[in-house]
């Protein structure tokens, strides 16, 4: 026989030959065993059950969104014309916001972390208005961008992390 995985307490229980866990007095009850979902340690895959679900739940509206705007996108690159430079943006911005909603729903839910691709979008949005309209070097604007990546990376991984109970990553 093997060692036992675990220590013996050295109360007086365990020296009378009874196991710890029956030495418990009989006026305190034992604690009720706990099944909750929210309790258990949650594993590194994300089980497509645990999934969000969208507000508009029966219509799977950010699919549909998502195969609308390649469609679009496949038209404009296939098609010549000046509507195309229309139809790319109008294609592009209906993927991108799907995607956007969908990233955002998974990870404020702690299903599946987006903190680099959310920290990507907020540096996006910090380094372009300030290219375009303050003009400044390309160096200042890449350090703008990094810096604005770097710190809403930490705070949506620790967000992440309080809603997915201390994991910092899930795929």
């Amino acid at each position: 026989m093997g060692r036992r995985s675990r220590k013996r307490g050295g109360g007086p229980a365990s020296r009378s030959g009874q196991r710890v866990d029956d030495a418990a007095s009989p006026d305190v009850p034992a604690a009720p065993a706990r099944h909750d979902a929210h309790e258990r340690p949650r594993a590194r895959k994300a089980p497509l059950a645990e999934a969000p679900r969208p507000p508009w739940y029966p219509v799977p509206l950010t699919e549909i969104c998502i195969f609308l705007g390649l469609i679009v996108l496949g038209v404009a690159i296939l098609r010549g014309g000046g509507s195309r430079g229309i139809l790319l943006a109008f294609g592009l911005a209906l993927v991108f916001l799907a995607t956007l909603e969908l990233a955002l729903r998974e990870h404020f839910a702690g299903f599946r972390s987006h903190s680099a691709l959310l920290a990507g979008l907020c540096a996006m949005a910090a380094a372009v208005p300030l290219a375009v309209f303050a003009k400044p070097s390309k160096a200042i604007v890449l350090v703008v961008a990094a810096v604005v990546f770097f710190a809403a990376f930490l705070l949506f991984r620790d967000q992440f992390r309080r809603r997915a109970g201390g994991m910092s990553w899930r795929a």
